[in-house]
């Protein structure tokens, strides 16, 4: 292979592809594998191609699609799918609805390799059907063959890219406030939790609104888990004062806490608790008044089916800070990236 000028390359093999962009037109004018002839040469120097690689490629080296193929051979992801190589690279496109898992570690190791780079969403991302996954592509149009060998070798015992599907679960809502349950003030909950968990599948058990009593608020969670209920979300005394009895009977249940706290706002006071496989959230006020808080940014993981840690929940820290925009675009936002 060598490089040469274009009105020295009629009769040679072109390595590569040669795009060009004008108006209503975008993509390869003239294909790897081309023969060059002379009617091509005005048509190159148009779109400003003054050089061009051709003959034979080198021992040990691999075209930029071929790469493509192999990084993505190397990557394989169920519940998507690869589109390309087109313009030196593979796209990853989701399948399904569901929540990405990015091994960022072993993306940067990936990345490391001389000439490679796969750029992805990020972890813990929100999934719909269609969306862009992962773009891989090497940066030169060939390299040497031990780069794609070292990657493939790093990828051979790891997952980088996982996607797990939403699954169906029985939601059973537990809303807790004297002043609701004796008709004092009006519940507000009911509508914003009907309204986020329509997002995804399965149904709601059952609604239960209970006084500031600890035995009313277990009670009723075990009426709704007796009736299919697989996930449970309360709502109110969450916060510190005396009076405020979730946490207490989330306990009295024989969950285990995860949390009581997260470092996000809006929403500090969230709980993340589990019942054995019972995932259980206790959501604050916040989710009342604001169109996003951490009670967004957890409901993917949980219909996901993947168990918080508390390592996780404490890394909420960075991005657990909503820029309260006027228009919301979450999650296309920096908010819950963690």
């Amino acid at each position: 292979m060598e490089k040469i000028k274009v009105e020295d390359a009629v009769g040679k093999t072109l390595c590569h592809d040669i795009t060009a962009m004008y108006p209503g037109f975008k993509g390869a004018l003239f294909k790897r594998g081309h023969v060059i002839e002379e009617k091509d040469i005005p048509l190159m120097l148009d779109i400003g191609k003054k050089t061009v690689y051709a003959g034979e490629i080198g021992e040990n080296m691999l075209h930029e699609e071929d790469c493509a193929l192999r990084l993505s051979g190397m990557v394989s992801v169920k519940g998507a799918h690869y589109e390309g190589p087109s313009e030196g690279k593979v796209v990853l496109i989701s399948d399904s609805e569901g929540m990405l898992r990015v091994n960022t570690e072993l993306l940067k190791r990936i990345n490391s390799i001389e000439d490679i780079t796969i750029a992805t969403l990020p972890d813990h991302y929100p999934i719909v059907k269609g969306a862009r996954l992962a773009s891989m592509r090497i940066v030169p149009l060939f390299t040497d063959e031990k780069n794609i060998i070292l990657a493939e070798e790093l990828c051979a015992g790891d997952k980088l890219l996982e996607l797990y599907p939403y699954r169906e679960l029985k939601a059973g809502v537990i809303i807790t406030g004297s002043e609701i349950y004796n008709g004092r003030t009006q519940d507000r909950f009911e509508p914003v939790v009907r309204k986020k968990l329509k997002a995804y599948p399965g149904e709601i058990t059952g609604i239960r609104i209970c006084d500031d009593d600890i035995e009313m608020i277990v009670n009723s969670a075990k009426e709704l888990m007796e009736q299919g209920a697989d996930f449970l979300i309360f709502t109110g005394g969450m916060s510190v004062d005396p009076d405020d009895l979730t946490p207490g009977a989330v306990k009295r249940l024989g969950a285990g806490i995860i949390t009581h706290g997260v470092p996000s706002q809006p929403g500090n006071m969230t709980l993340v608790a589990y019942l054995e496989d019972i995932p259980i959230i206790g959501v604050p006020g916040a989710a009342i008044s604001l169109p996003t808080t951490i009670f967004d940014v957890l409901l993917p993981q949980i219909y996901a089916g993947i168990k918080f840690t508390h390592q996780e929940l404490t890394g909420l820290s960075e991005g657990g800070l909503c820029q309260m925009c006027k228009n919301c675009h979450f999650p296309n936002c920096t908010f819950g990236r963690y």
